[in-house]
């Protein structure tokens, strides 16, 4: 063969081992030490993958470790928050990127869209390259620009990054107006009028974020406002990422959820932990929430599996609410709680795409 020509091959994608494949190589390559000493070999390797990622080549050696984990910081280091955003492909369908920075920095997985195809998909090598990589492009991309990168590895972000960025996404104004583009109503068996008033409520800038803290450490109970993008900086905190009032008659309640590929459940029990955080919150929510209408925007990435039809809530009856009450609350979920769905990517709503989309005419 003419060693000038290249031939004509099909790029073949293998899955790196995971972590469970790289336990079990410990314990059969150390099957003869005695356990305690295979326990400790083990926690030196699984602390190189986090370094590293599971380049085996790099794991069962300290210094195959010190040497690739240097190479990959010179890497992150000697690159720009652009030139790491562009080379990587973070977030994207794999393509034969044959550059450094790719090849030190990144791995292939394989993830299931929304026609339940295969296709590989660029991420971050490692947890420790994962941090110190996105919080180097965090404190150099413009906030709009980073919210909507993370969006396109949603679904596989580190929930650290997902706690941080999904209330304040919504302060974007892109995002809103990219929401607000695309938004498409659920609606449950038997409805058929539509509804539109979230989109109407979008159109207004959220002008600022309250956080909140758990309800038992509040003092006192604070006075609603409209407009103000509420956060709760609680762990686990119920049914939502943030939430805001919208000054309507009658008053709106949006609650803003980004949900993974395989939607959200809703549980009864969690609709009344949530309306009790709501109660512990704000003055006079009892007179408040009497007539109040209820809305929630479940916002997915665009290759996810879009929620397509309406999200019912699970009667569960643990002790602590009894059967008739689930019932009730199930009811209101149906009857009073309007969802919709908005499928948004990096590429198809950067700002500048997202506002000639909404002042082009419909033909």
């Amino acid at each position: 063969m003419n060693g000038g020509q290249k031939m004509d091959a099909t790029a073949i994608v293998t899955n790196c081992p995971e972590e469970n494949d790289v336990r079990a190589m410990c314990i059969w390559m150390k099957r003869n030490w005695p356990l305690q000493e295979q326990a400790e070999y083990w926690r030196e390797v699984r602390g190189r993958m986090n370094n590293v990622g599971p380049i085996l080549r790099s794991i069962f050696g300290k210094q195959a470790c010190d040497d690739r984990i240097k190479a990959c910081q010179q890497a992150v280091g000697g690159s720009t928050a652009s030139e790491l955003e562009r080379n990587l492909g973070i977030g994207c369908c794999y393509s034969s990127n044959d550059s450094d920075l790719s090849r030190k920095l990144a791995r292939v997985v394989r993830v299931r869209r929304g026609n339940s195809i295969e296709s590989p998909l660029n991420l971050l090598v490692s947890p420790h390259l994962e941090r110190e990589i996105l919080s180097r492009l965090e404190d150099e991309m413009k906030q709009s620009d980073f919210i909507f990168f993370v969006l396109r590895f949603w679904d596989y972000a580190p929930p650290y990054l997902i706690g941080k960025c999904a209330a304040s996404a919504f302060l974007n104004e892109d995002l809103l107006r990219a929401i607000r583009i695309k938004l498409k109503e659920l609606r449950p068996p038997g409805r058929r009028e539509p509804h539109r008033c979230t989109e109407r409520a979008l159109r207004h800038e959220l002008h600022q974020k309250e956080v909140l803290p758990p309800p038992e450490r509040l003092s006192n109970p604070v006075a609603m406002d409209h407009w103000v993008l509420y956060e709760p900086k609680v762990q686990n905190f119920p049914l939502v990422d943030g939430f805001f009032f919208v000054d309507s008659n009658p008053k709106t309640l949006v609650w803003l959820r980004m949900a993974t590929a395989g939607g959200y459940r809703t549980r009864a029990s969690t609709v009344r932990q949530f309306t009790e955080c709501l109660a512990a919150y704000f003055n006079g929510w009892e007179e408040l929430s009497r007539d109040m209408s209820w809305e929630i925007i479940y916002v997915q990435h665009a290759d996810s599996t879009p929620m397509n039809g309406w999200q019912r809530c699970d009667v569960v009856n643990p002790n602590n609410v009894s059967d008739d009450e689930s019932r009730e609350i199930a009811a209101f979920w149906k009857e009073e709680v309007r969802q919709y769905q908005v499928s948004v990517s990096y590429r198809g709503f950067r700002g500048d795409e997202a506002l000639r989309s909404e002042e082009e005419p419909s033909k």
